[in-house]
């Protein structure tokens, strides 16, 4: 136990004693009241713990020292509460050798650590059964300790129980390792250690280790198995304390050492690892205090509403280009990876010092092949140097280590890693600019499963420190719902799905990009521009500019020649162009294909941008790539090939307005139900040009029989929906009377019904009818699966617009739909574009605001009554942000020109984007 500063302010064990001695006297049983008894300890609980968390957020106490004095105050607790057990309630003149019973702290509180809502953790340790006197004693603890509203995990085990359970049970084996003797009988506790230690950790040192191992991979694998995640476990997460714990429990079973000082004084670590694991450990405790007293509760994930109040605690204040919560995220991140370094280092001493053969403790073996080069070795299925130390003589062998991993398809030797990580500064000025080292760089980037060696490399802080702008982004998240990873993580698995995609492993998500990849010319440029993507992330300015500036320096480096570092340079300066024209503009308008042609200009360069683009959003996040982002960005590129290509010029949109309407005349004719001459001709004088040309012929086709049957049925209301699966949406047709509102209402039925509208098009007939198409999902991102779920999702739109409803379908004040989980916390900047040169025939809208339940149907409501009509709608959100297009023009059908009218539209949506309805 830590000294603990002026513990008597914690508690005053003797003043308490004597107040329930006081109270016994005062009773006629000599035994104080339970009420009483609970009064008097609950408020000596209650004064300990405030001054606990005075000391803490006054900056008196760390997190670690906390925590120790966490667990001096109720040491004292149930110290008093057996001696008071004992002495008062169930004295015993003279017990036998089988009536002595040993309390002893186990878990976090044997560490001597408790958070401030953590269980404690006791065992009640007996020589041999349980007697009907030690029975009343540990009862009336427990009741009393429960009854205090304290949670309390506890076991009764005599030393053979004990020992047993902890042969078959890991989780208790672990829990006794850290056992501490707390009151009772000391000798009895003696007697456990000394069977405990002799029996058992002294003959299955390697068992536990690979034990523990394991069961750090499966939790791995259960938190996400990644350290860079949005709302990290500080607990149980990678590189989170668990993994720090489980480190001291591997050390403390095979050298039976009692602190993490004693790594260095037995020679297991140095003294800067030691000194890393030091200050890894105080870092989280610091956090886990702050976590749990902003949540009231024993919360470990640090969750986005926490990170801001956390940071800010801690004193992390923003600059100009960093916010203050992602520079503690960021140490948050590193202190996580160097946990993961302790890691690797501490497999390597083991295996050294045990000898063990073909065993592993954490790296699985990989079937190498092909011949080893020289320099290297493998041993145990792992490269490693050859020599003791060849890195002074010779530094490329540091970057040729991952290679020649990389090439064998095997790991890395703990110890070769270790070499590595204590030799770091050799990287210097020099070994950067070296032609072979930036050679082996280059080659490792273009060689096979990318990412792995990349990972390798980042793990190991090499990457960081050949390439120092990319060590400006490790562990650099954006405070957002949007971004999953870091930014070096995401960088590095974008690379991975570039890979994929080469290999043709995700031909069945990227049909046109596993062709496209073949028919670059220059694979260094694609692998160098998505590895330098990002690279300015952080910095104060356009990161894309910067970027674009940084890979003019870096590409001749890497051996790059003129034309190569020129376009790397450009694909990351417009690194975002593609996807925004994608998911932000109506790619059935002519201009906008056309503007995009001239934007990229060549066919190489368009291959490169989609590929790049590609890689880049599938990296983002799990759940982040989509089919219909796809089917977007898929219709871009082949429409802006056709014009590059010349196959179709853009100037002659009315040759192929004439071939679309000959076209879809011959295939209503040969239609099961074939049409007359008369209605098709009167079908094709429905729509406007646009209406031809901005759907396939399938859908052209079977919308005109749509309308026909509603026609010939005289229905003035249809609804239909059917599941797009090549475009993971779901599409919604509603053909109906015109009238303003209407999409407005459309789309609050919509939201109403738990669905979130991805893109539109709104068509006005000859006719007067409305013909709209809305492609829609989930809001929660999945697609509408269920027949029955598509069948409730049109009744309740027909039954909206049919006024069926007896309430304002309202999405904000639906019992359900929930607003989405932490989006009120960000601080999105709001803007609002109008612009009138992007398209020839409408005015684009565009508006950047902080997603919430309502929001579409607030805006378009407000479009609405400002005597616009809304052509097309393009919906897209990231995370807490929204970015909602659309494609308007005046009652006249123009654009709108008015600079007054434009300064009202954009006043007003600004309102609506900072939810202040009043004053719009």
């Amino acid at each position: 136990m830590q000294n603990i500063c002026s513990p008597r302010e914690i508690i005053n064990r003797k003043a308490l004693l004597y107040r329930l001695d006081a109270l016994a006297k005062q009773s006629k049983s000599l035994v104080p009241s339970h009420e009483n008894l609970l009064e008097v300890l609950s408020n000596t609980i209650l004064n300990g713990r405030e001054q606990v968390k005075v000391r803490f957020q006054s900056g008196k106490l760390k997190g670690l020292d906390a925590a120790y004095t966490s667990s001096f105050l109720f040491d004292q607790i149930i110290r008093t509460i057996y001696e008071f057990a004992t002495n008062n309630v169930y004295p015993l003149g003279n017990p036998t050798a089988g009536e002595q019973i040993s309390i002893l702290k186990t878990g976090g509180y044997g560490r001597c650590t408790l958070a401030p809502f953590s269980d404690i953790d006791l065992m009640f340790l007996l020589p041999y059964k349980l007697t009907a006197h030690s029975e009343q004693v540990i009862e009336f603890i427990l009741y009393l300790l429960w009854d205090l509203g304290l949670k309390v995990g506890h076991a009764t085990r005599s030393i053979d129980e004990a020992i047993s359970l902890s042969r078959s049970d890991l989780t208790i084996r672990t829990s006794l390792l850290e056992s501490r003797w707390l009151t009772g009988d000391k000798k009895l506790f003696a007697k456990f250690r000394a069977q405990f230690m002799n029996k058992l950790v002294s003959k299955t040192g390697p068992e536990f280790v690979e034990a523990k191992l394991a069961e750090r991979d499966l939790r791995h694998t259960r938190m996400g198995d990644s350290r860079y995640v949005l709302e990290p476990n500080i607990k149980d997460g990678k590189g989170g304390l668990r993994d720090l714990q489980m480190l001291y429990w591997i050390v403390k079973y095979l050298y039976q050492v009692e602190s993490p000082d004693d790594f260095y004084d037995r020679g297991i670590l140095t003294k800067t690892d030691t000194n890393i694991f030091n200050k890894a450990e105080r870092f989280f405790w610091t956090v886990r205090f702050h976590i749990h007293y902003i949540s009231g509760r024993a919360e470990e994930r640090m969750a986005f509403h926490l990170q801001a109040d956390i940071s800010e605690r801690m004193g992390y204040s923003s600059c100009r280009s960093i916010k203050g919560v992602e520079q503690f995220m960021k140490d948050y991140f590193l202190t996580a990876k160097n946990v993961g370094n302790l890691t690797m280092i501490l497999c390597s001493i083991l295996e050294e010092h045990h000898k063990k053969k073909q065993r592993r403790f954490q790296f699985p073996s990989f079937n190498s092949s092909g011949k080893v080069s020289i320099g290297y070795k493998i041993d145990g299925g792992r490269v490693r140097f050859s020599c003791q130390n060849p890195l002074k003589k010779n530094p490329s062998q540091m970057l040729g280590l991952f290679k020649e991993a990389q090439r064998l398809n095997c790991e890395l030797h703990p110890s070769a890693l270790r070499l590595v990580t204590q030799h770091l500064n050799i990287i210097d000025a020099n070994f950067q600019n070296s032609k072979k080292n930036n050679s082996i760089f280059l080659d490792i980037l273009l060689g096979p499963v990318p990412d792995r060696a990349l990972m390798r490399l980042n793990d190991a802080g090499v990457f960081g420190r050949f390439v120092t702008q990319f060590g400006d982004v490790i562990a650099q998240m954006q405070y957002d719902m949007y971004h999953v990873y870091t930014v070096d993580e995401h960088t590095i698995r974008a690379v991975g799905v570039l890979n994929q995609i080469e290999n043709k492993n995700l031909i069945k998500d990227h049909p046109i990009s596993c062709e496209v990849i073949r028919e670059i010319h220059s694979r260094r440029v694609l692998y160098v521009a998505i590895l330098l993507h990002d690279i300015a992330k952080g910095q104060l300015g356009d990161h894309s500019t910067l970027g674009a500036k940084i890979a003019f320096d870096l590409c001749p480096r890497f051996g790059l020649n003129n034309w190569e570092t020129e376009t790397v340079s450009w694909l990351v300066l417009n690194h975002l162009k593609m996807s925004r024209t994608a998911f932000k503009r109506d790619i059935h308008d002519p201009k906008t294909v056309a503007d995009f042609a001239g934007f990229v200009q060549s066919p190489e360069r368009l291959r490169l941008l989609l590929l790049l683009t590609v890689a880049d959003i599938r990296a983002v996040g799990p759940n982040v790539w989509n089919s219909w982002k796809g089917s977007l960005l898929r219709d871009l590129y082949l429409r802006t090939q056709e014009v590059l290509s010349g196959d179709i010029l853009m100037d002659n949109s009315l040759r192929r307005l004439s071939k679309v309407k000959s076209t879809l005349a011959s295939r209503l004719g040969e239609c099961v139900d074939p049409w007359p001459s008369e209605k098709i001709d009167a079908h094709l004088n429905l729509g406007f040009d646009t209406y031809w040309l901005n759907f396939d012929m399938d859908r052209l086709v079977r919308n005109a029989n749509l309308i026909r049957r509603a026609e010939e049925n005289g229905d003035k209301l249809v609804v239909s929906a059917a599941l797009l699966s090549e475009k993971d949406a779901v599409e919604v047709i509603i053909f109906t009377p015109d009238h303003p509102g209407l999409f407005a209402k459309i789309a609050g039925a919509i939201a109403s019904m738990g669905a979130s509208i991805v893109d539109a098009k709104i068509v006005t007939l000859s006719t007067g009818m409305a013909f709209d198409t809305f492609w829609v999902r989930e809001s929660n991102n999945n697609i509408l699966l269920e027949k029955t779920y598509l069948d409730k999702l049109c009744a309740g739109i027909k039954n909206t617009l049919l006024g069926i409803s007896s309430r304002k379908c309202d999405p904000r004040k639906d019992k359900g739909i929930a607003p989405k989980n932490n989006t009120s916390i960000f601080n999105v900047p709001n803007r609002v574009l109008i612009d009138n040169k992007a398209s020839n025939t409408h005015t684009i809208i565009e508006i950047n605001a902080g997603d919430r339940p309502g929001f579409l149907q607030d805006v378009t409501e407000l479009i609405t009554k400002s005597g616009l009509q809304i052509s097309s709608a393009h919906i897209s959100t990231y995370g807490e942000r929204v970015v909602d297009v659309f494609y308007v023009k005046d009652v006249f059908g123009l654009k709108v020109e008015n600079e007054t009218k434009k300064n009202k539209v954009r006043k007003n949506l600004l309102s609506i984007a900072t939810n202040d309805l009043s004053t719009s």
